[in-house]
């Protein structure tokens, strides 16, 4: 019953959560500027410099295109957390597109920073379609991003699963009424309520998945 698989990468396939954490903190440590754990997770799933209006102004000086650029950067230093592929993830992909399911990327990232992630794993030829923050105007929570990979791959969303970490993303996926699937770490699980069916990583996870859970109901731990 299900057409496609669309993927966000940043934490569903590739764990760059540390990285990505350690980019956006140096920031902040850099400029001197005040942070916590809330500030870093809320970058999470979103496009940087969208992320960033909501910081610049405590800034001094810096534009948003100067301080993403800069935590870019730092994703390229040698000290920094190397990423892998999530467990199991590879495994899935390959599997869909053994059962001929066309599978798609919707990323906050660039076109850039999505390619050469995906490139890092040895996954960047598994992908029949690929939405970046460079063919959106609007990121996620947006459904702009998965509204645009379901027609790239000529679906209805309905018919969709969609695979994400990060509650921006979950929202952006359940408003155009695709199933969701959640990879969920012990910080994360209580923000991804509204995800169908929440995991640990990929491995365990069949294709197509099984939920517990009507269409457009959202699931609840038991």
């Amino acid at each position: 019953m299900y057409a496609a698989a669309l993927f966000d990468p940043d934490g569903t396939l590739i764990d760059t959560e540390p990285r990505s954490r350690e980019a956006w903190s140096r920031l902040f440590r850099n400029h001197d500027v005040p942070f916590d754990e809330d500030t870093i997770h809320g970058f999470a799933g979103r496009p940087g410099r969208e992320a960033l209006l909501d910081h610049v102004h405590r800034f001094a000086g810096a534009t948003v295109d100067e301080l993403f650029a800069e935590a870019l950067h730092y994703t390229t230093l040698p000290d920094m957390p190397a990423v892998e592929a999530i467990p199991g993830a590879l495994e899935l992909v390959t599997r869909q597109r053994a059962t001929g399911v066309p599978v798609g990327l919707v990323t906050s990232g660039t076109r850039a920073y999505a390619r050469s992630e995906l490139a890092a794993i040895g996954a960047l030829s598994l992908f029949d379609v690929m939405i970046t923050a460079d063919d959106v105007t609007r990121g996620k929570p947006d459904p702009q991003g998965y509204l645009a990979g379901c027609s790239a791959l000529g679906v209805a969303p309905s018919a969709t699963v969609v695979f994400e970490d990060a509650p921006a993303g979950v929202a952006a996926a359940r408003a155009v009424g695709a199933r969701v699937v959640a990879i969920a770490s012990d910080h994360t699980r209580w923000s991804l309520g509204d995800a169908d069916l929440l995991v640990a990583d990929l491995v365990d996870v069949p294709w197509p998945p099984v939920f517990r859970t009507p269409a457009g109901t959202a699931r609840t731990e038991g």
